[in-house]
């Protein structure tokens, strides 16, 4: 599903540059659940935003489904960030005025089938266990109920990968162990999940723990089914 081979990324710094990636190469599989950890400074940020088609690299390669990214115009790489692959960050970019169920149906906001998407979406929230919060807006829930509607509206596409950039950061441990068994679930129904962290306790959900350095892979740690 993803193949990255000696992928660099290099920022301009005056006369010099700043190498955020130092030629890391690795793949997942469709269906995997995958940590990439690290301290701050050590890539995973930048290599997240390249494999979400946020950013490109420098130099090396990258191939989502047998498809090179580098080959792919804006249009293209706009409907991969739509279809192909759903987002779930930190902080949980919710519209304030809208409702949970509103905000679920945001990414689909120009679709031809608006009653479908409605049904799909209220799914979604029973899934994430907030059926009944489906007409609730974001300041009348906790911050575990909000990273649920922001998980709810990454899946309405239904992407082939989930990318979650540090999504316990924001709340406190109850509430992250709750989020990290629902990725679990997500997983175990065949959702690919990419999930970057620097929390070693995260991390443990995963199958396989990728860890950087300073721009490098230092290891890769095959842990089996959801070992957490």
């Amino acid at each position: 599903m993803i193949k990255v081979h000696q992928l660099k990324k290099e920022y301009p710094m005056g006369d010099s540059c700043v190498k955020a990636l130092n030629g890391v190469s690795f793949s997942i599989a469709r269906n995997e659940f995958v940590a990439i950890m690290g301290p701050s400074g050590s890539g995973k940020s930048t290599l997240m935003n390249i494999i979400g088609c946020l950013d490109k690299p420098t130099s090396g390669s990258y191939s989502l489904n047998e498809q090179a990214v580098a080959e792919l115009d804006d249009d293209a790489l706009s409907a991969v960030r739509n279809k192909e692959i759903g987002f779930v960050f930190q902080s949980f970019h919710l519209l304030p005025r809208l409702s949970a169920l509103q905000n679920v149906l945001l990414p689909l906001r120009f679709s031809a089938s608006p009653v479908q998407d409605t049904d799909y979406a209220h799914e979604l929230l029973k899934r994430v266990g907030l059926d009944t919060r489906h007409d609730h807006r974001p300041n009348q829930l906790s911050g575990g109920q909000r990273q649920r509607v922001a998980i709810a509206r990454s899946l309405v596409n239904r992407p082939a990968i989930l990318l979650a950039d540090e999504p316990t950061g924001a709340l406190d441990s109850k509430t992250s162990v709750e989020i990290m068994a629902l990725f679990t679930e997500l997983h175990k129904a065949g959702q690919t999940i990419i999930l970057v962290t620097h929390e070693e306790e995260v991390a443990a959900y995963a199958q396989r723990i990728i860890r950087m350095r300073d721009g490098d892979i230092v290891e890769i740690e095959e842990r089996g089914e959801n070992a957490a």
